[in-house]
């Protein structure tokens, strides 16, 4: 595959400013179970070739799952065509940063390969955990499991040269509890299908699904009969699942600099944090600090080198409350006088590369749990996403969660249900005044961030431990 994505370079010598070539195979598993009954089993493969120029300061692109040379040679000269087509139009010329030439290699550290996994295995787990959901008024139990690999060759006229091999592996389960036309839903790890990582077959066993499945049952069952949660303003403790979304919707998306800078206007919307804010803003209160670092073991946003060559990296976007970095391209960090720090991806072999989010964390605080709940008076535990709302411009939101518990001077007391909270990102994060330490802390892996034109699906991480906020209006949705 070297050679052949060589030959396409050497083609393009003369013909681009700049050219790379990305090289991408996935497989694919996807398991899923109802009610103790397989309802889906999938394997897949793709693969493809991607070639990017830059061509009198403007891109083209042209793909293809062809690998004859052939159809290679003609991909690499449409996409020179298309790339002098849209010089024609420009605004200005595209600039890169500059990046040195890597030759490297890079596999996901897994124990246990899940593609070698036996099926039967597999299938059975989700069997047996949504059979222990069947209780009460839980009518409807589901569990899935999905496997990922990935391997990715990238060679441009820089001279670099990079293979890379991830092994992505998550899933969950979820139980509804169904009574007189209402259902209450409880899921575990996460919502929307659970949790993900970089990591082998050994992550699935760690979540001990079927452990957490009566658990999980009872507390829909809960639910079902629990009072609406009440309206007013009050001080909350966010779980680390919800305080997953709560960061990958108000401070991974408005720090993506493509956001800011009016490139996703037309689908996915803007950003608050505009250029005259970098340095210059209180985001948050002094306990907040945030940041991308796709360098974590595990994290679903980890890897070695980005998809234009970029090493992996970590970045601060907060620091102590203070607004300090955006989400960078090559292309995107030149506005800033900067060098990218490594976050633009492509989802597969037929997308181009944008600023995505890696993993976006909230880094852990010195509070114990009981601590942030324990000067609470009237307030309110929420968890595990259940809906989502937010501007065009990530500033108003309002979030709905699966469980809610009464805090009543400093203790955990009765469920709620139907709950959800709202604010304004800034505001919100300023009255942040408690993040759980390290030892509750986790890397949350979403594998269904949507952005760009045609859509991209990139996976993403968002490390977090249980935080407390004052002042908040909460509510029941109806």
């Amino acid at each position: 595959m070297r050679k052949i994505l060589k030959n396409i370079l050497d083609y393009l010598e003369l013909k681009a400013d700049y050219a790379d070539v990305r090289f991408v195979e996935t497989d694919r598993e996807t398991i899923e179970v109802e009610n103790g009954a397989l309802s889906s089993f999938n394997v897949s493969n793709d693969r493809g070739i991607g070639i990017r120029v830059l061509v009198n300061g403007a891109w083209g692109f042209a793909s293809t799952n062809e690998l004859r040379k052939e159809e290679l040679l003609r991909t690499a000269a449409q996409a020179v065509e298309i790339a002098r087509a849209s010089s024609i139009v420009k605004k200005e010329n595209i600039k890169l940063s500059p990046v040195k030439k890597y030759i490297a290699s890079y596999v996901t550290p897994i124990i246990k390969d899940p593609f070698k996994i036996d099926a039967a295995k597999k299938i059975e787990l989700l069997i047996q955990a949504t059979n222990l959901m069947l209780k009460d008024k839980v009518t409807k139990t589901e569990g899935s499991l999905d496997f990922w690999k990935t391997h990715k060759w990238f060679l441009s006229s820089e001279g670099s040269e990079i293979e890379q091999s991830i092994f992505e592996s998550g899933g969950g389960i979820a139980a509804h509890a169904i009574k007189e036309g209402e259902f209450q839903t409880r899921s575990y790890p996460a919502s929307f299908e659970g949790d993900y990582a970089t990591s082998g077959y050994e992550f699935i066993e760690k979540l001990k699904l079927s452990e957490n499945a009566e658990r999980v049952a009872h507390e829909a069952n809960k639910l079902l009969m629990a009072p609406v949660c009440p309206e007013g303003i009050r001080d909350i403790v966010l779980g680390g699942s919800q305080l997953a979304l709560q960061v990958h919707e108000s401070c991974g998306h408005p720090a993506e600099l493509d956001r800011v800078l009016g490139k996703e206007l037309s689908y996915a919307g803007g950003s608050f944090l505009t250029l005259d804010k970098l340095n210059h803003f209180d985001y948050g209160s002094p306990m907040v600090t945030i940041t991308a670092d796709a360098t974590i073991p595990g994290g679903l946003g980890s890897f070695a080198f980005d998809d234009e060559g970029v090493p992996a990296g970590k970045t601060y976007l907060v620091k102590q409350g203070r607004f300090t970095g955006y989400l960078t391209s090559r292309e995107d960090a030149v506005k800033l006088g900067q060098k990218s720090n490594g976050t633009a991806r492509a989802e597969n072999w037929n997308r181009i590369p944008l600023v995505r989010m890696t993993n976006i964390n909230l880094l852990p605080g010195h509070f114990e749990l009981d601590e942030l709940i324990g000067d609470i008076k009237d307030g309110l535990y929420l968890d595990y996403n259940k809906s989502w709302s937010i501007d065009d411009r990530r500033l108003n939101f309002q979030f709905g969660t699966e469980v809610a518990r009464e805090i009543k001077n400093g203790k955990l007391g009765k469920f709620y249900k139907n709950a959800m909270y709202q604010g304004m990102t800034p505001e919100f994060w300023q009255s942040c005044d408690g993040i759980g330490k390290e030892k509750y802390w986790h890397v949350w892996g979403i594998p269904n961030c949507g952005k760009g034109q045609p859509g991209q699906t990139m996976h993403v991480g968002h490390g977090t431990s249980p935080a407390r906020f004052r002042n908040i209006k909460v509510g029941a949705s109806r």
